[in-house]
């Protein structure tokens, strides 16, 4: 229901007025194992198709395929092929998505903002941070409510951003109560203007865990500072079971079971996720009943080996700083080393529970229910996706996996996505599917879609 004038493109850019007829502007996107092999694949467009040969393991994406909204018609591709011997389906479209967000992870010890704090950008609420994970903060963007349940800037904003971090972009967040945010898919996040490095080894239990041996023999304590679980190797169970000897430490926190506190900080940008800038301040009065003695040897280091600190008790036992030995540092290196790269995962969510489905069937509940029982397999530009349980078809997929560019929006405000449905003939056919709109691929490119468009080749991506 868009108007738009000889000559020009439509306000979503996605369609163009070319001659009379629209035409799709963007390629429709095939991956194939062939380019991975080295074999010859040259662009080539639908209106004016020489017959170039299009390799023989073709996958038509949704990408560039357009669209048959509102969808009583058939699906722009739908595919016929062989696998394995096999007669196949696969139904392609680019579907259109209000009811859609995004899952941001972000590998970081960082505090970035309350369970339930508002994420903002230019001003407008687009979502909330969400429970913590091991090593990462979570956050939940986008969705119906921030879509189309506010104003119309809100819904803007809330699209655009969906946009950028779906296509890989770059993108600015405030959290209130929080830090300033760049999360950009495959990247290492940057909280108040640091990147990320690493992400922790583990919580500082586990850290005691792995590298009590380690550390046996090079120092009479050690100190793993964390804002979860704090470790402190000679209450340990490691420590324990290495026959580590007491040390008269205490620690300033809420004890859990041997060598394992909780809160001994609030969490912040210092050590471990903790506001600490200064570990010490979590430690009281050593014991000399309990086997604090002078010259005893310390050790106290954060999650991720960035930070630590060597110390000696003295004759008031309080400890002194002093430089590293050269031992504790290859412990302190063997921390980093066990550390993976700091990185933004930003998977789309989609409900694809509407009337696309009608461009698939003539009964839509059936396809939902082959989606949910297996029979039909749901990619989403060529990646793979994960089916969430339950009704309808909820699914999940990691931007990365995709072609550069492969989502889109339209001014509704709302998301588009490429969606494949793959499943064998005769399911297709016996789920009230679409029979008289099925082609060969040659065929499809011969005769065009109702929007014609151009195609290209690309490689599968990794994984």
């Amino acid at each position: 229901m868009c108007y738009i004038a000889p000559g020009q493109t439509g306000a979503c850019d996605r369609y163009a007025n070319e001659a009379g007829r629209i035409v799709r502007t963007d390629p429709v996107v095939m991956l194939s194992h062939a380019v991975e092999q080295g074999g010859r694949v040259v662009p080539f467009a639908a209106r004016d198709w020489d017959g170039s040969p299009v390799p023989a393991d073709a996958f038509v994406t949704g990408i560039g395929a357009g669209t048959t909204y509102p969808d009583y018609k058939p699906a722009p591709f739908i595919v016929s092929s062989r696998l394995g011997g096999a007669d196949m389906v696969t139904v392609v479209t680019e579907a259109i998505f209000s009811y859609c967000g995004v899952k941001v992870k972000i590998d970081t010890d960082r505090f970035v903002g309350p369970e339930g704090a508002v994420v903002r950008v230019a001003g407008q609420a687009i979502g909330h941070v969400t429970t913590a994970e091991y090593g990462s903060q979570m956050l939940s963007l986008g969705g119906v409510h921030h879509l189309t349940g506010g104003d119309k800037a809100k819904g803007r904003v809330t699209c655009a951003t969906l946009l950028s971090l779906c296509n890989g972009e770059a993108v600015e967040m405030e959290i209130e109560g929080g830090s300033r945010v760049i999360v950009q898919a495959g990247r290492a996040p940057v909280v108040d203007g640091v990147p990320e490095r690493r992400m922790r080894v583990g919580c500082g239990s586990a850290t005691i865990g792995m590298f009590a041996v380690q550390w046996q023999g090079l120092v009479d304590e050690v100190v793993v500072v964390d804002d979860h679980i704090t470790g402190v190797v000679s209450e340990h169970q490691a420590g324990k079971v290495l026959g580590w000897p007491p040390s008269g430490i205490r620690i300033k926190g809420h004890r859990s079971t041997p060598g394992r506190y909780f809160r001994v900080s609030e969490p912040g940008q210092g050590w471990g996720g903790t506001r600490l800038t200064d570990p010490l301040e979590i430690l009281g009065d050593w014991q000399a009943a309990k086997g604090a003695r002078p010259g005893l040897r310390l050790l106290m280091v954060s999650t991720t080996g960035e930070e630590y600190g060597y110390y000696l008790l003295d004759q008031d036992l309080r400890p002194v700083r002093q430089e590293l030995p050269p031992d504790l540092r290859k412990t302190v290196q063997l921390i980093d080393e066990n550390c993976e790269p700091s990185l933004c995962t930003v998977l789309f969510m989609g409900g694809a529970g509407g009337s696309l489905r009608a461009g698939v069937t003539k009964n839509p509940v059936r396809l939902t229910r082959s989606v949910q029982g297996g029979a039909t397999r749901l990619t989403c530009g060529g990646a793979e996706t994960w089916v969430w349980p339950g009704g309808g078809i909820t699914f999940m997929v990691d931007v990365t996996r995709l072609p550069k560019g492969a989502f889109g929006y339209v001014p509704t405000p709302a998301l588009v996505a490429p969606l494949e449905f793959t499943l064998p003939r005769a399911e297709y056919l016996a789920m009230g599917g679409h029979e008289d709109a099925i082609r060969d691929l040659d065929r499809v490119m011969e005769e065009g879609a109702e929007y014609p468009t151009a195609a290209r080749v690309e490689r599968w991506g990794e994984g």
